[in-house]
């Protein structure tokens, strides 16, 4: 016989929450941390769904500028354009900014990502930030460096702005920044799931959640991936956050938990 934990737990219908019309992300502000946002792919997906794409704002930082460059609606690859077609895909209504922070040099340093979060936090207001990337620990054996990651991370936190990172892929052994921060933030593995707004709770190695693990457009969004398992948690929770604004990010993560419990009791 389940207890009265059980019994409360399935009453509560995932399904009711994450269909719900008015869970679109509607006025909820979502900041890809990534290597920039072609638009005009996007435009032309959302043309052939006889959609139109919502506005896309952002910039362009590098370790050199103290402000970010304007946003051109260009990528320097793929990767953050597939980020934001996903993040669209499952929530079509978010406030959506693209932190460029690898640009045209094809890489970044953690200075630089650590510039494009305390920005989405404090000039665009985000309410979600997705960083679809990974610093390699060995980056980061300098204690100054990681504990600045780590301050900026925690004060985007604390000033209610749900954090959600990629899990190391294929690299067991090595952790990778800042997935391994979490908590606070939500660190997120891959895993192939019929429906792409099922999740599944797995505490394992600093890692929470699994989410669905493949994207829609781009020439690598079919391999499996966590680069397009944390867009699709990030997504999720725009839809919860567009149903009740003001939701805390410890609060998006118990629900979170609540939700897949629930269904696991189905």
């Amino acid at each position: 016989m389940s207890d009265v934990f059980d019994q409360l737990l399935a009453l509560l219908t995932p399904e009711r929450l994450l269909r719900d019309p008015r869970a679109t992300g509607e006025g909820v502000r979502v900041c890809i941390i990534d290597s920039g946002v072609e638009r005009a792919i996007l435009e032309e997906k959302f043309q052939r769904q006889g959609q139109e794409l919502p506005p896309i704002d952002g910039g362009i930082f590098a370790p050199d500028q103290p402000q970010p460059l304007p946003y051109e609606g260009k990528q320097s690859t793929p990767h953050g354009t597939t980020v934001a077609d996903i993040i669209l895909t499952i929530a079509p209504r978010v406030q959506l900014f693209s932190a460029d922070v690898f640009g045209p040099r094809g890489s970044c340093e953690v200075e630089t990502v650590i510039q494009a979060l305390r920005w989405a936090v404090d000039v665009w207001k985000c309410q979600i930030v997705n960083l679809s990337l990974g610093v390699p620990e060995s980056r980061l054996q300098q204690l100054p460096r990681r504990h600045q990651f780590l301050r900026a991370v925690e004060d985007a936190y604390y000033k209610d702005v749900l954090l959600l990172a990629a899990a190391h892929n294929e690299h067991p052994l090595t952790r990778s920044y800042p997935a391994a921060f979490a908590p606070p933030l939500l660190s997120v593995d891959k895993s192939l799931f019929d429906d792409p707004l099922h999740f599944a709770y797995l505490l394992r190695d600093q890692v929470e959640f699994q989410a669905h693990g493949r994207g829609y457009l781009g020439p690598f969004a079919q391999e499996p991936a966590t680069s397009w398992a944390a867009p699709h948690l990030a997504g999720i929770a725009a839809r919860l956050m567009s149903l009740r604004p003001g939701l805390k990010p410890f609060e998006v993560k118990t629900i979170l938990y609540w939700m897949f419990r629930a269904r696991s009791l189905k």
